[in-house]
This record gives structure tokens, sequence and C-alpha cells, in this order.
């Protein structure tokens, strides 16, 4: 009698014991099929590279900050997620140097970049008074959505903590401009649930090679273009692009990529049209002899729109 009593429990042990592998299994397949979802539905991003060496050119530190601020405002219209600002050399930039005189053209441009993407109500918190932003009044706004005016609502707002005092029942108390109840949620769930456009990110990369090494993507970026005058010559309808998960868009500076690619020892021997999946000159017959970089960011962020546009439809399809 003991025995078989042993072996029901026994047989129950098993029985129970194999559900729970079932159960497990489940779940993750469940995990598998959610992730593999979310990969499916990943929206495409797009980041830009500009030399810093564009600031060292200026005459004044008011005509450095609209040259910035017009950076600014082209990444916000079209909609830029990341915008890289790389020096041609291996140098190393302290982005927040106090030394106002020494500031280079990389840590000015990655200054002033910041603080226009930042709301208005949270700049005078995460900016301390520095000499590079004694123009940044003169600059038009960004108006992105989350730029968020008094009378407005929006789902999302962007926040930064009072510190560690500030506290409530052991939480944080948080500065979103207005008083209200809210929850923390990551930088990326506005576009990646909402489908809003939620500002630009800022990267410092010391040569043209590390742009693409310091990706914060998983992967890198998986389609390369450069813009040049020295590129091939094509009308914008006649670009077909591929599928992407990350676009990358370079422009150079005084001299071009050319110079860039030339002066970064991971390059060593390689030509623009094999660093670069597509080479190429948005602004053919150009009647100046010159586009300037901030200019020709406008123009190309333009002559990609339909190309770009119909790679996004093709991945959705």
């Amino acid at each position: 009698m003991g025995k078989k009593k042993r072996s029901e429990e026994e047989n129950g042990v098993e029985i129970d014991s194999e559900k729970k592998k079932k159960k497990k299994k489940k779940k993750e397949r469940k995990a598998t099929e959610i992730e593999e979802k979310k990969a499916k539905e990943e929206i495409p991003t797009i980041s830009i590279a500009v030399p810093g060496s564009i600031i060292d050119n200026t005459q004044s530190l008011e005509l450095a900050t609209r040259l910035a601020g017009q950076i600014a405002r082209a990444a916000t219209i079209f909609r830029i997620d990341e915008v890289v600002v790389f020096d041609n050399k291996s140098s190393s930039v302290n982005e927040d140097s106090p030394d106002d005189e020494n500031e280079s053209g990389s840590a000015f441009l990655i200054r002033i970049l910041r603080y226009l993407e930042t709301p208005q109500y949270l700049r005078k918190a995460l900016f301390p008074r520095h000499n590079s932003l004694r123009f940044v009044g003169l600059l038009p706004p960004l108006d992105a959505p989350h730029h968020l005016r008094k009378h407005e609502w929006a789902p999302f707002r962007e926040g930064v903590t009072l510190g560690e005092k500030a506290t409530i029942s052991g939480g944080t108390m948080v500065d979103v401009g207005l008083i209200l109840p809210h929850q923390i949620v990551s930088l990326s769930k506005p576009r990646d649930e909402a489908g809003m456009y939620w500002g630009y990110r800022v990267r410092y990369a010391a040569s043209i090679s590390l742009i693409f090494k310091g990706s914060p993507y998983k992967g890198g970026y998986d389609y390369l273009i450069g813009t040049s005058e020295h590129g091939l010559k094509i009308k914008s309808s006649e670009i077909s692009l591929p599928k992407f998960k990350h676009l990358l868009i370079a422009f150079g500076g005084l001299a071009g990529l050319e110079e860039s690619i030339e002066e970064d020892v991971s390059l060593k021997g390689k030509t623009a049209r094999e660093v670069f999946d597509s080479y190429l000159n948005t602004c053919p017959n150009q009647g100046s002899r010159t586009i300037r970089t901030e200019e020709a960011i406008f123009i190309s962020l333009q002559y990609f729109q339909e190309p770009i546009n119909r790679a996004l439809q093709k991945a959705q399809s």
C-alpha cells in the first residue's frame, strides 16, 4: 500500500514537472514572438553626420550660432533622429569644457544643437551659463512636438529630476514644466508607440570612421550615403534606396568628405565611393562655385524625401 501511494505521488510530481516545462516553453515562444513583432514594427531611423570644422570657418560667435541654428532647424523640419558631429582628425573633444575661449568648433556645435533641442522649460536646469550660448536668443525656435507650449497638452512631456532631496514617498520629483501626475517612460516611447517625432539626439565622433563604429543602433547603420559635388549626378526620382533600419547621410566640410576620409588612418587607401553605399551630388548644375554645408543639408534632405518615402513604403508592404 505504501509503495503504491509513493508511486502515485511520484507520477504526480512528474506530471506537474511536465506541465511546468510546457508552460515555460509557451512563455519563451510568446516572448520570441513579441520580440519578432517588435523587430518588424521597428520604425526606421535617419541620421546625419556634420563636420564640426564648419564652425571654425565662421567670422564671429553670432554667425557661428546662426549656422548651428540652421542645422538644428533642418534636422527638426526633416524629422532627423540623430545628428553626429565629427572631426577630421582623431582629437578628443571635451563637450562640457568650461573654457569658453578655447572651445572647439565641434564642442560648440554640439552645445548649441543640444540646447535648441531641449524644451524651453528645462534649459535653465540643464545648461549653466556659457559664453557659447550668448546669442541663442536670436535663433528661431525649433517648435518641435516635444516643445510644448503652456496651453498645450500631450500624452508625453520631457522632464528633469530635481535631486535626491526632492522626494515624495520614496520617489523622486521630476520637473516637467507643469504640476501633474506622471509616469516615467523611455525617450523612445513617444516615437515607437505613438509615432510622434520626438527630436534628435546629438553624438560626437572624433573621426569619420568613428561615425560608423560608434552607432548607437544594434547592428549599426545598414545604409550609408555620402554627399559631394564629386558624387554621382542623378535625379531624385531615379534613386532607389533599399529597405533600411538605420540610414545615415554624411556631409563634408570645406574640403568635402574626401579630405576626412584621407586623414582617417582607419580608412587608409579607401575612396569615398568605397566607404559609402551611395555617393551622390544632390545639387547638380549649381550656379555658385560652392555650396555651404548648412545649405547642402537643406538641399539634400529635401532631395532625399521621395527616395526615403519609397523605401519606407517598401518596408511596410
